[in-house]
């Protein structure tokens, strides 16, 4: 989103894909020859010191930190590490650097107040620098609201749904601020956004049938935000059908993080659920005991397997939500499905 304000009006460079991490960061840095103006860096993480290489490698003017969620838990202990782990950005920033913080996630900004540094807000609560007023969810075609920053306000609308990517829409427009970019730009570059391959990514797979492909990555944070956003977009007569693969990282929260995300399965109203993995059984046990009928789900051994279950009660206004962490590679199932009603 970032990236698609600053093209606008700027040569600007971005990491493909995943290019994130100690080898990835450098990578899309070598790229960065004489013409581009801006440079657009995400920077991953799953233990200590890394957020910490990364600034000292990038040297960036403006630092983002979307939130503090569940994930790598595995090699951070607990969500006082996750903070700390990324607050590194703040520490290791420049001393003329901008950090640009989520205001309403309260951990993170207990953890980015031992820092002075200079530091810009965003979020939905009344206190941040930049905010948003007047939201109207409309469902798959994404959310529609009033962007507030000092005393001006714009009307935007982005095509991806769920409040998640509200926020996300927040944090951009405030990189778009601190850089001086028209509101016209920062407008027009949210409005073109499509969305990124296997994140949340919306697709018509028949007549009627509706595939959400958010099979990148997933941690329990970031399942709890899709399915909410799931919810709104299923239709009157229309059913929910949810495939999950396994969480990882998680270390010792792994098995209660796996059957609370089969009670939220179950709470977002899924008629019919599958999961595969080493905590699959979790998930289903959970979803079963908060109300989902025993017939309805079944753990997965294969892709193909989740495929042929999937395809075979998919009808006429129903929405599939597949996700998993990535090494699960649930995206041969979106593939699998497309495949079999294209053959049809």
């Amino acid at each position: 989103m970032a990236a698609a304000i600053l093209k606008i009006g700027n040569v600007t460079l971005k990491n493909q894909g995943n290019f994130n991490n100690l080898i990835g960061l450098p990578l899309s840095l070598l790229k960065l020859e004489e013409g581009y103006k801006k440079a657009v860096l995400e920077m991953g993480m799953n233990r200590p010191g890394e957020i910490s290489r990364l600034t000292e490698i990038a040297d960036p003017d403006v630092g983002v930190i979307l939130n503090v969620g569940m994930a790598h838990i595995e090699g951070l202990s607990d969500l006082d590490g996750v903070a700390k782990a990324k607050t590194e950005l703040i520490k290791k920033i420049s001393s003329e650097g901008l950090m640009i913080l989520n205001g309403d996630d309260e951990r993170l900004m207990k953890r980015a107040s031992i820092f002075q540094k200079q530091k810009m807000t965003f979020g939905l609560g009344q206190g941040n620098d930049v905010r948003a007023a007047d939201i109207k969810n409309d469902g798959a075609k994404g959310i529609r609201f009033n962007l507030i920053y000092g005393d001006s306000c714009w009307p935007i609308q982005i095509k991806v749904p769920g409040i998640h990517n509200l926020q996300n829409a927040l944090a951009a427009a405030a990189v778009g601020f601190s850089l001086n970019e028209p509101p016209e730009n920062i407008s027009k570059g949210l409005g073109e956004f499509s969305g990124i391959k296997g994140r949340f990514q919306i697709a018509s797979i028949a007549d009627g049938i509706i595939l959400v492909d958010d099979t990148y990555n997933s941690n329990p944070t970031s399942l709890c935000a899709a399915l909410n956003a799931v919810i709104s977009m299923v239709s009157g007569s229309g059913r929910l059908i949810v495939g999950l693969g396994e969480m990882m990282e998680l270390g010792d929260t792994a098995i209660n993080a796996h059957r609370e995300a089969g009670q939220k399965v179950a709470e977002a109203g899924a008629s019919s659920f599958f999961a595969m993995g080493e905590h699959a059984q979790e998930m289903i046990n959970s979803a079963q005991i908060a109300g989902i009928p025993a017939d309805c789900l079944k753990v997965m051994e294969t892709h193909d397997e989740m495929v042929k279950e999937i395809a075979g009660i998919m009808r006429e206004g129903d929405l599939i939500f597949l996700k998993g962490s990535r090494k699960m590679g649930l995206e041969k199932v979106v593939e699998g499905l497309r495949s079999r009603v294209h053959r049809a």
